[in-house]
Formats: C-alpha cells, structure tokens, sequence
C-alpha cells in the first residue's frame, strides 16, 4: 500500500510539472504574439510620425519665408532635396540631393541622383535668380520614391496677378 501511495504521488508531482509547464508555454507564447503585434504598431505610429512633419507641405500654398525655413531645415537630411522653382529661375534648382522627377509613373520617380551643388544661401541673396522672396506665394509638393518614403519637396512660385 504503500508503494501506491508514493507511486500516486510521484505521477501527481509530474502531471502538475507537466500542467504547469504547458501553462508556461501556452503563455510565452501568447505574450509573444502580443510583443509581435505591439512592434508592429508602434512601427505604423513611428512611419506616421516621420511622414507628420511633410504633410504640412502636402498640396498646399505657402510663403517664402516657409520654403527658406523649409531648406535650412532639411538640408541636412540625408537622400533628401528641394527643388525650387522662382520666378526669375522657372527650371528650379535643387538643394540637398538631386532627385528624378521626370515622370511620375516612372519606377525611379523620387529617386536620388545626385548631390546639388547649391548654396543655401542662394536662397536669401536678392541679387541671384534663386532669390526665394520671403512674402511671395509657392505651391508645395512632396516628392515620394516607390517605396512611399517621402524623398523631397518642390516648391513652385505662383505668379503675380
């Protein structure tokens, strides 16, 4: 008898390991998928938040002072430009990097091509054809790549009615 009192015990004691460990497991792995879940939103909320800063130049109508404001900000980003277009300088000139703009259902639309030469200063010097006038009106463009990552700005300058 009591042999069978300790063999009952001992597979007691392995079915409750074997019971918990199951639990463990079973948890693990649905506190896994709720970490893979959580990564993924907050990445959606990091894209989002990264993009925040071009919609305010989305299709809308600025001053110059903004698109000046717009250049010393983002000069320094990296794979980026802006592109403007004055009055006196209808072709435009790029700051940053240069991008492919030619054809919107182009693939390449949006990619980098090479590294602009311009000053920022050109943008504030009334003597240079870039002289982007701190009270006048551009239409603002944002420039995405085919993978929908925002690669530049284009400002156009509306002309005077």
């Amino acid at each position: 008898m009591n042999n069978a009192s300790t063999a009952l015990k001992v597979a007691a004691g392995i079915f409750l390991t074997i019971a918990l460990i199951t639990i463990v497991v079973i948890l693990f792995i649905s506190a896994q998928e709720a970490t893979k879940t959580a990564q993924n939103n907050f990445s959606d909320i990091q894209t989002e938040l990264a993009q925040a800063s071009f919609t305010v130049y989305d299709d809308t109508s600025i001053s110059g002072s903004q698109v000046v404001n717009a250049i010393r900000k983002f000069k320094g980003k990296d794979q980026f430009g802006i592109k403007v277009l004055t009055g006196k300088n209808q072709s435009g000139v790029w700051y940053g990097s240069s991008l492919n703009t030619a054809d919107v259902a182009d693939g390449a639309y949006g990619s980098v091509t090479g590294k602009s030469t311009t000053e920022v200063t050109k943008s504030w010097d009334e003597t240079d054809p870039n002289y982007v006038n701190p009270s006048g009106k551009f239409r603002a463009q944002v420039v995405k790549d085919s993978s929908n990552v925002v690669r530049g700005l284009i400002f156009v300058q509306s002309t005077a009615r």
